[in-house]
């Protein structure tokens, strides 16, 4: 499956750019990713940038009114997915004021990180972490020993 990851700008401090790096490497082993930096002026135009973005795939929104998964819960929701015949997936971290209200209601999913409010350059880490865990619990590898 393909992994589209969509963030209204890239990691701008060392650490995030290295822990980017590193995670997108590990997980282009199980999946191919695409990644598509935004930019906007506004909340609407970072949101309408990320829509065009996403294109056709279904779009999956880093936002806090969204459900949590576990590491579990997420491979089994990327395998469903996969499996259902969705060959491309679009996650989209948003900007400093998030997503619009319209934006969320074309998602096909909003995920929450929990009721933590994180750094941009963390959260974009935190989603290229989460994804590899979740594909080496697919892959019956022994990274995650939840």
């Amino acid at each position: 499956m393909r992994l589209h990851l969509i963030t209204v700008g890239e990691p701008r401090l060392k650490y995030a750019q290295l822990g980017w790096d590193e995670y997108e490497k590990r997980l282009r082993r199980y999946h191919r990713v695409q990644v598509t930096r935004v930019s906007g002026k506004t909340q609407q135009a970072e949101s309408e940038a990320v829509l065009r973005a996403a294109g056709r795939a279904p779009l999956v929104l880093l936002d806090p009114r969204g459900t949590e998964f576990t590491s579990e819960g997420l491979s089994a929701w990327l395998d469903a997915q996969a499996v259902g015949g969705t060959g491309e997936l679009a996650f989209a971290i948003g900007g400093p004021e998030g997503h619009t209200d319209a934006l969320r209601a074309q998602a096909t999913r909003l995920w929450s990180f929990g009721g933590l409010t994180l750094p941009h350059d963390l959260a974009m880490v935190v989603l290229l972490e989460a994804l590899y865990r979740a594909s080496t619990i697919s892959a019956g590898e022994p990274y995650h020993r939840g």
